[in-house]
């Protein structure tokens, strides 16, 4: 019988559905072989959050970040030798990491000290981030950033395979000089039997909103980073032009209440399940969605999956989904003006919008999950023969 390929598996959270990492993950973790492949996970969850993993979990100690309390970041110096104990207990052929935390980068120091291969995802662009979260202090972004950098640097490169989900994003990390000979362009799936036009149940959003105006969604986590400021300028304007649309807000965050306050008119969806956010995409007019921090975007191909035309930022890794005026539109991330314009034109131009949903439709079908968890599989099999060269 072949031996089994043996893979730790190393993530902050395994939550199920916690965000698009996760979910990301989860499409992997939910096509393992197992007649081939067995894993071990660890992460910073509470061990009943993860019993419905097909595999054993390790759960470390972990603390909430203070300025997001959505993120953990987990702490495995303080379990550190039973860790390495029950590591070499497993035997890992290669190692897979979720993000350069502390528990990534005790993942790294153990591949190194045992010569076993790595792979990580690049799922979140945290540099990004720091705009957001240092807006208050802006002479500590500059040497911030340029720390982050320096460390992403020594943990990717150190990396033998790092999967980028878009050519956008390996084009940020080559400017910021990372090596890009270990970048893979790894994009992700849709699930196309859950989102897709046949969703759409107009009296749904009707018994919501109790009116017929053309609703105008936005679906995210509620985060600042999230460039929730032109959410909220977009909200003013239209209110200003006498409220021709709906404007529809789906998922929850630290800045639910603030939004809430400053878009006394809009409509709060809260967090809602996968099912129910298929028929948001599919019966609303327009997704629009102005973060610049996205490293992929789920929320934008959902949308165009779901028939829904897409006004976005013209930033992040979601702009690469976007050819102008052929499946949707980019705009200047703040520019709330200038993505109205580009919603009045969709919306009173009926060849264009059709145009705009048939292409995003015809763009999501080459996105297949099956295909990308094959490669995925397939790459695991090769780094292990390459950790089995160093071995020998």
């Amino acid at each position: 019988m072949k031996k089994k390929i043996k893979v730790a598996f190393f993530a902050e959270t395994l939550k199920e559905n916690c965000d698009g990492a996760v979910r990301t993950m989860y499409q992997i973790i939910d096509r393992i072989p197992k007649d081939q492949f067995e894993f071990l996970f660890i992460c910073g969850d509470d061990a009943e959050s993860v019993d419905n993993l097909p595999f054993k979990a390790i759960t470390l100690p972990a603390i909430t970040i203070p300025f997001n309390r959505t993120y953990k970041i987990t702490m495995p110096f303080f379990a550190n030798n039973r860790l390495y104990e029950q590591l070499d207990a497993f035997q890992p052929d290669v190692v897979h990491i979720a993000t350069p935390s502390p528990l990534g980068r005790f993942a790294l120091g153990y591949a190194n000290q045992r010569n076993l291969s790595v792979i990580s995802i690049y799922h979140t662009h945290f540099l990004s981030y720091i705009d957001y979260y240092l807006k208050n202090v802006p002479i500590l972004i500059e040497p911030v950033k340029n720390r982050m950098v320096k460390n992403y640097r020594a943990f990717y490169d150190n990396c033998d395979l790092v999967y980028v989900p878009t050519n956008q994003m390996i084009k940020d990390l080559a400017a910021v000089g990372h090596a890009t000979s270990n970048l893979k362009l790894w994009q992700r799936g849709i699930d196309r039997q859950l989102f897709n036009p046949n969703k759409k149940d107009t009296t749904y959003l009707q018994q919501h909103t109790q009116n017929n105006k053309p609703n105008i969604l936005f679906a995210s986590r509620l985060v600042w980073e999230k460039n929730l400021e032109t959410l909220i300028d977009l909200y003013q304007l239209n209110e200003a032009k006498n409220s021709p649309y709906n404007i529809l807000v789906a998922g929850d965050g630290v800045a639910k209440e603030s939004l809430k306050n400053q878009m006394p008119n809009a409509f709060f969806f809260g967090q809602v399940e996968h099912e129910d956010l298929a028929v948001l995409y599919a019966s609303a007019d327009i997704f629009f969605f102005p973060s610049i921090t996205e490293t992929y975007g789920n929320v934008v191909v959902e949308a165009m999956a779901s028939g829904l035309p897409c006004v976005i930022a013209n930033g992040g890794g979601s702009k690469s989904f976007i050819i102008q005026g052929f499946n949707g539109f980019v705009c200047e991330p703040t520019n709330a003006a200038a993505y109205f314009e580009k919603i009045d034109a969709l919306l009173y131009t009926p060849k264009l919008y059709k145009q705009v949903v048939t292409n995003g439709l015809a763009y999501t079908q080459q996105l297949n999950w099956e295909d990308l968890v094959h490669t995925y599989f397939q790459d695991l099999r090769q780094l292990t023969k390459q950790t089995q060269l160093i071995a020998a």
